[in-house]
């Protein structure tokens, strides 16, 4: 073990938040050892923002109580800590961890209680990283590094402390955090590991709870490193233990949602976690809307039917707590409202409250090369830069625009089948050839030849049009308009 010096590892209690400032104090306060240890202390070395802090102390979780009273709730069975309050920050606690006297472990190995309180010799080998081994203790200006971490970050290598087997066992998800902390740190992963991070090993993930594969899952989409990410998570195998039925392929879609969700983050924007699920999920969504389709269900009962089904398989791997299915389905249940929106809907769609969301999913797929958009993601994002009176008109052009759409698709769904396959088997009364004046002259010509003209145009002989023709054919209805009500008709 050596003491390095904060400032000299580029720490200083400048950079720390006030919260976690407050609970070290309280706890050296009241006689207990306090460090600043994980990830915090590791981002703050490499000189980036960290999220939250932990720390870490002597104390029990019964004492930490004492010490902070109803802002300490005490959480968690298989590995006991408290979470501390101050001010609207919440800072998670730990106690010094021991190797477990007898080990209470699952058939594959994974640690099932992990509550044997130690010393801060003991606890540090039972972290899983080195880097995030440090303990930092703000007010003496110190450093602790017991296994050499301090090469490690300057290096940038990811390396397990122990053997890297037994440490997969005892916690699988160490699986996922050791992509996430690669993807996010750019650092490489050590070759022990490599070795033994097999699609054999992967399946060690089945025996993980699906609630905390979805917190976990959540970290993966939030960190601002998808995009480089996902492919990771195909290539160690993975991607087949989170989600069901999601082909383990990027596709444009998914591709430009991941690099779109990195963008946010990084500019400081909030985003839904949820989102991305929608994302992930939209093409098994999509294949199982044409299975109820196929069937004769109408198309509102087969989007929700299929809907439920997806989200109902991906529990298997993630539970989507309620709130998030909801999100989901309302996000997938706009995208036809937008496609094809009625046009005295169009202004209350605009202020939906999925309206954000199910636009910007329907922008995605467009820009991703979705066809099946026509264009709408464009026409409603320049909807939303108009004026209340450009909307007016634009609204009015819409309507015209889709009244001809739905006339044109009704004329072609009434024809006869000969006139759609084969439009050059009729022939025009009026040559197109001919034109409006020359008609015009033509017509006067026969109105003043008398009856000879109005007979020959009655047999048909000179007119150019078969006598079999059928508006020759036609028969006048004789009216009686005795019986016929001019103007508006009396209740």
């Amino acid at each position: 073990m050596q003491t390095l010096r904060a400032s000299k590892c580029g720490l200083s209690t400048s950079r720390l938040p006030s919260s976690i400032l407050d609970v070290i104090d309280s706890l050296t306060k009241a006689g207990y050892e306090a460090y600043i240890v994980g990830g915090g202390v590791r981002d703050l070395m490499l000189g980036l923002s960290p999220k939250d802090f932990d720390a870490v102390t002597d104390a029990t979780p019964s004492q930490i109580k004492e010490v902070f009273g109803r802002r300490c709730k005490i959480i968690g069975r298989r590995f006991e800590l408290a979470h501390v309050y101050s001010g609207r920050e919440l800072i998670e606690v730990a106690t010094f961890r021991a190797p477990p006297k007898k080990a209470v472990t699952s058939a594959t190995g994974m640690i099932l209680r992990d509550n044997n309180w130690g010393s801060i010799d003991q606890d540090f080998v039972r972290r899983d990283f080195s880097i995030n081994a440090m303990y930092y203790q703000p007010r003496k200006g110190q450093v602790l590094d017991f296994c050499n971490a301090m090469a490690d970050i300057q290096c940038k290598t990811l390396r397990l402390l122990g053997d890297p087997v037994l440490r997969f066992e005892e916690d699988p998800v160490r699986m996922l955090r050791t992509l996430r902390f690669a993807a996010k740190l750019n650092f490489s992963i050590a070759p022990e590991i490599l070795d033994v991070f097999t699609p054999e090993m992967t399946q060690l993930l089945r025996d993980v709870s699906p609630h905390r594969l979805y917190d976990e899952s959540q970290k993966l989409f939030t960190m601002g490193h998808l995009h480089q990410v996902l492919p990771m998570l195909i290539d160690f195998g993975i991607w087949k233990q989170l989600f069901a039925d999601i082909p383990p392929q990027i596709t444009p879609f998914i591709e430009r949602a991941a690099k779109n969700t990195d963008q946010r983050i990084q500019i400081g924007k909030t985003i839904n976690p949820a989102f991305f699920y929608a994302v992930l999920l939209w093409k098994p969504f999509l294949e199982r809307c044409d299975f109820y389709l196929s069937k004769g269900v109408v198309a509102v009962e087969a989007r929700a039917q299929a809907g439920m089904d997806v989200l109902k398989r991906q529990a298997t791997r993630t539970i989507i707590p309620r709130f998030a299915e909801t999100f989901v389905r309302e996000v997938w249940e706009m995208q036809s409202r937008l496609l094809n929106p009625k046009p005295q809907q169009i202004e209350a769609l605009s202020v939906h409250a999925r309206f954000r969301a199910g636009f910007d999913f329907l922008l995605l797929r467009e820009k991703s090369g979705d066809e099946t958009t026509q264009g709408m993601g464009e026409w409603w994002e320049s909807y939303q830069n108009l004026s209340a009176d450009e909307k007016e008109r634009t609204i009015h052009q819409y309507n015209r625009q889709r009244t001809r759409k739905r006339r044109k698709s009704a004329e072609v769904a009434e024809a006869p089948e000969s006139v759609v396959s084969d439009a050059t088997e009729i022939e025009p009364l009026v040559r197109e050839s001919e034109s409006r004046s020359n008609r015009r002259s033509r017509n006067r010509t026969q109105s003043g030849s008398g009856g000879r003209d109005r007979t020959v145009m009655k047999n048909g002989a000179e007119s150019g049009v078969d006598t079999d023709h059928p508006i020759l054919k036609r028969k006048r209805v004789q009216r009686d308009l005795a019986q016929v009500t001019f103007g508006p008709i009396q209740p």
